[in-house]
């Protein structure tokens, strides 16, 4: 008799924009199904829930074994992360985790430091990207009216590790890449195995 298949764990896609599975991290979940279920502040993206991450009251308590986030904490004022960040502690079963990218503002601090502000430092599917564009938003997007991707804040490995522990996650793991961006894991409670790839 065939063993019934796991039923798909749950990830929680934040900020999504328009759906692309290229957009998920498979690479740094968990071996097994996952099912997306997608949320963001712009209806036009036709997300699952039409949200703010600083205020998800749509999504129920510990109901997803993963976030993940790539490129939303930069748009928030510096005193809205606390905000975010606890909404994504409190949608997350016991044993989940949180999954984030964001620009690492130290290294782009050395492409303004060298006079490399508008010069292209990487292409990335939306085309190149320069510092002027990592510090403030995509510079193309906003020229096209699309002002949710203005930046507000931003990051060092050493502060999105603060910033992540201040939320009350116990386990935290900040790593850099060489395309200007932090990759960060977080658990909600201290006796998990950091997912994927990121274990320094």
């Amino acid at each position: 008799m065939n063993a019934t298949p796991p039923a798909p764990r749950r990830l929680l896609h934040v900020g999504c924009g328009l759906p692309h599975p290229a957009k998920l991290p498979h690479g740094w979940l968990p071996p097994g199904p996952w099912e997306e279920v997608r949320l963001d502040i712009d209806p036009a993206v036709a997300p699952d829930i039409i949200a703010s991450i600083t205020d998800m009251r749509a999504v129920p308590e510990a109901s997803f074994e993963a976030v993940w986030s790539a490129h939303n904490l930069e748009h928030l004022y510096p005193h809205e992360v606390p905000l975010a960040l606890a909404e994504f502690r409190r949608v997350l079963k016991p044993e989940g985790f949180v999954l984030l990218t964001l620009p690492d503002l130290q290294q782009v601090a050395a492409l303004v430091a060298a006079d490399r502000l508008t010069e292209p430092a990487y292409t990335s599917p939306v085309g190149p990207i320069s510092a002027l564009d990592m510090l403030y938003g995509h510079g193309a997007a906003l020229a096209q009216g699309n002002h949710f991707m203005g930046h507000r804040g931003g990051f060092t490995a050493s502060s999105l590790q603060q910033a992540l522990e201040a939320a009350g996650f116990p386990l935290v793991r900040v790593a850099r890449d060489e395309h200007f961006a932090l990759w960060a894991t977080a658990h909600k409670t201290a006796h998990q195995t950091i997912p994927g790839a990121l274990v320094a």
